[in-house]
């Protein structure tokens, strides 16, 4: 098929590979003005190693809005939740031009319930579909490709079959599929966000009960893990979930159950959580120096809102700054990629040093807050840390660390769940 990708998203990023992989000819437009755009780039190598690749194999290619055939088959948007009218821009000129319908539509944008609906009323005319953005920042590629079961929203036989066209080199077999009407697919894309949000507040809120008992919330985590019926995903104990798609889909499902007039507060209450466990290592770091921390330098790792990604959509990074800034306290920050965001929100201020390097961040610090679980945070070079740091004590924020042996290197440490 001739497929037109819309968008420069991450989801948008892996689709327009993945369908030139796997044999379509695809025309990606990342801007809706006449400028053409020959360079995109991700922070994940191996999508922006796969976009090459298909574009010097002339499977994929970037195009202008005005530049994209009208041939082609099929229509791509995967913009997020605050694109929306980039996109309806792309559907008022497509209005205008003479191209023979019904041409298959995919929303795969994070616009919340009923975006879809209000797309199809520009062009009423075409097969209209919705394919959720199912893309994870670190795993993006294989997060699409080991999918078993794919929701899609498609309310005609002629958008069904056409979309099982599209995505036919991926997922093979009709049991692959679960079609229903679009709106339930929307309302199911943040229903699955809503479970995920609650299995970490749930586990954060159990964590701040095991602490008060002597308990490792490490141990707990693995129990249920074990627990067929549970599984292990999104059970760890931390400082908070972030991220724009993610936290978008909880405000808008929280936010539509109210309008309805049901009275269910649980995702309110996994929400008022989630903001609260941004605080939690503010509150240690509070009661361990007895409510007094001005002056003091804090050192903190990581500043995105996950590993493997530059964002900083809802991270805890947020709330800890503001909170030590109003103590008055000094912040030595470290993040492989997210330094440059950081510093184009909060600018220049004497009270934010931004580090290239993990370790310079820590000279001088009373306390070391580990607040995104890098890689190359994992491991760490003890004796450095104590020659650099003003005090020797480990906040862990993501609980990577083992409690025993970091306290056998002469450090105090204070996890999520954990002593």
């Amino acid at each position: 098929m001739k497929i037109a990708v819309f968008g420069t998203t991450l989801h948008a990023g892996v689709m327009a590979g993945l369908f030139a992989e796997y044999g379509h000819q695809v025309y990606w437009c990342l801007t809706t003005s006449d400028q053409h755009i020959s360079t995109t780039h991700y922070q994940e190598q191996v999508v922006n190693q796969l976009i090459q690749q298909q574009l010097i194999a002339e499977r994929l290619h970037l195009k202008a809005l005005k530049q994209i055939p009208l041939t082609v088959d099929a229509y791509f948007f995967a913009f997020n939740c605050n694109e929306q009218h980039q996109l309806e821009q792309i559907l008022n000129y497509l209005q205008q031009q003479p191209m023979i319908h019904p041409k298959l539509m995919v929303n795969g944008s994070s616009f919340g319930l009923g975006g879809t609906r209000q797309l199809m009323q520009l062009l009423p005319q075409d097969d209209w579909c919705y394919f959720p953005d199912m893309v994870q920042e670190g795993n993006a590629i294989n997060s699409v490709l080991q999918v078993k079961h794919v929701v899609v929203g498609a309310e005609t036989t002629s958008a069904q079959t056409k979309i099982r066209e599209l995505l036919r080199p991926f997922f093979s077999y009709n049991h692959n599929y679960l079609f229903m009407p679009i709106l339930d697919a929307e309302f199911t894309k943040l229903s699955v966000s809503g479970m995920l949000a609650t299995r970490i507040s749930y586990m954060n809120d159990l964590a701040q009960v095991a602490e008060k008992l002597n308990i490792d919330i490490a141990n707990v985590r693995l129990g249920l893990g074990a627990d067929n019926r549970i599984g292990s995903s999104y059970l760890a104990a931390g400082a908070g979930f972030g991220g724009e798609n993610f936290s978008h889909d909880i405000l808008t499902l929280s936010q539509t159950i109210a309008e309805t007039g049901v009275k269910s507060q649980l995702l309110e209450q996994v929400w008022d959580i989630n903001e609260q466990q941004k605080e939690i290592l503010f509150r240690k770091l509070w009661n361990y120096y007895h409510c007094d921390l001005k002056g003091k330098v804090i050192a903190i790792w990581g500043a995105s809102f996950k590993e493997d990604t530059p964002r900083t959509n809802y991270s805890p990074i947020h709330t800890m700054l503001k909170a030590l800034w109003a103590q008055g306290a000094i912040i030595r920050l470290h993040d492989p990629q997210a330094l440059p965001l950081i510093a184009e929100q909060y600018g220049s201020r004497d009270d934010l040093i931004l580090c290239e390097d993990q370790y310079e961040a820590t000279q001088g610090a009373e306390a070391l807050c580990l607040l995104t679980a890098w890689k190359q945070y994992l491991s760490l070079d003890y004796r450095r840390l104590h020659q650099l740091m003003q005090h020797p004590l480990i906040l862990d924020g993501r609980n990577i660390y083992d409690p025993e042996y970091i306290k056998a290197q002469g450090f105090a440490y204070a996890g999520v769940g954990r002593q």
